[in-house]
């Protein structure tokens, strides 16, 4: 069978910046820093910082008294669903003639569950344990979640570290290209924000250890630039062929992942960027926006800038790019998905958001970017991603024309 092209129908954002398209759209596109201080965890272990969904109330979007009792993770992806599915125009009865399949990406399973049973134990023992670790813990879970409210599908959950929002749209995309389905609900979703991992990720040095001046805290490609800051969130995105009646704000025509060797960070980037164009039969100077993943930490921004560098030669001065996380944090999982479903909108829309916190450049990562939103038309992109243990996928987005 032929591959068909595969183009992006619906997006459901849930992010510091803003909660639904518009929303996220009006967000993303300010120059405003969307971290700040988090007061809940225990005082002896320190300050910490992150940027977290405000507002958000599943209820809003689920009519179901048990969705509360979800893991926050769950929570958001049910969210992203239903705003997604909402702005392709689907319900459940025509989402069900598509033959769906669901591909989520999450890094971490329901950290909340694991800091409360860890608590439990601790002060009362261990029949205080809670069951919900086995059933609603699991990445696998969320899938499930999400097959229940649109009346069923087949369900693949991923987990490849902060790569694994942008693996579930990639292998979404085969799915439907391939004819497997007619609609893919696709992208990643992450809860990170409770007291473990937080206080753990502090301690590795990949989260800030105090508050002061919070929301510059994270600082994508800037000069001082220490580490990244921790984000939440979620972007689902409903994939469907060319041929659906559904109008597209990009099709997703490239795809690749690699890891990176341990004595050489930033191989495995190299290859992934590499394969990426290949599978979409494109050119370095056919690439008009690189989307990098930029999570502001010191070594890892100088990482992906060089291997841009390498990779693009003096082409690269020429290409817009941009990192959201000075914005959003990083949120893992979730983080490659909300870059491709910004790209997308962006696209379509003809807009370029700002590299929040970039103020001095760093002549170790010489790339063209701007501290405040382009608007201007673009029709291929590129969008990065890059996780602990070295994995690296890439996604190319061309717009709909």
């Amino acid at each position: 069978m032929k591959r068909r092209r595969v183009k992006i129908t619906g997006l459901g954002f849930v992010t510091p910046a803003g909660i639904g398209k518009e929303a996220f759209r009006r967000g993303i596109q300010e120059p405003v820093s969307y971290v700040g201080p988090v007061r809940r965890f225990p005082v002896e272990a320190g300050e910490f910082v992150a940027a977290e969904v405000k507002k958000f109330r599943v209820e809003d979007f689920i009519d179901s008294p048990g969705a509360k009792r979800l893991p926050r993770h769950t929570q958001f992806a049910l969210a992203g669903t239903v705003l997604a599915l909402a702005d392709a125009g689907l319900n459940g009865e025509v989402v069900q003639k598509l033959i769906p399949v669901i591909v989520t990406g999450t890094s971490l399973m329901d950290s909340e569950v694991v800091n409360k049973t860890i608590e439990n134990v601790t002060r009362k023992g261990p029949r205080f344990g809670l069951t919900r670790v086995v059933f609603q813990g699991p990445i696998a879970s969320i899938g499930s979640a999400v097959a229940e409210i649109v009346g069923g599908g087949r369900t693949l959950s991923l987990q490849s570290a902060c790569c694994s929002g942008s693996d579930a749209i990639g292998h979404a995309v085969a799915m439907v290209a391939n004819g497997e389905s007619d609609l893919a609900i696709c992208g990643g979703t992450e809860a990170p924000l409770f007291y473990h991992p937080m206080l753990e990720l502090k301690m590795a040095g990949l989260a800030p250890g105090t508050v002061d001046r919070s929301t510059q805290l994270s600082r994508p490609f800037d000069m001082w630039r220490t580490t990244g800051v921790i984000g939440e969130g979620a972007c689902i995105m409903i994939l469907e062929p060319e041929s659906s009646p559904r109008p597209g704000y990009a099709f997703v025509t490239g795809y690749s992942f690699a890891t990176d060797p341990a004595a050489e960070p930033g191989l495995g980037l190299l290859e992934a960027i590499r394969l990426c164009l290949a599978n979409a039969g494109v050119r370095p100077c056919d690439i008009d926006v690189i989307s990098a993943w930029g999570p502001g930490h010191k070594m890892i921004d100088a990482v992906e800038a060089r291997v841009l560098r390498r990779f693009f030669g003096d082409e690269l001065d020429r290409i817009p790019a941009v990192s959201i996380k000075g914005a959003i944090g990083n949120p893992f999982a979730a983080a490659g998905a909300i870059q491709a479903g910004c790209v997308a909108l962006g696209m379509r829309d003809g807009f370029i958001p700002p590299t929040v916190n970039w103020r001095h450049p760093d002549p170790a990562c010489r790339l063209n970017l701007s501290a405040q939103p382009r608007f201007m038309p673009f029709a291929t992109a590129l969008v990065n991603s890059h996780g602990l243990s070295g994995t690296n996928s890439c996604l190319m987005l061309q717009r709909c024309d």
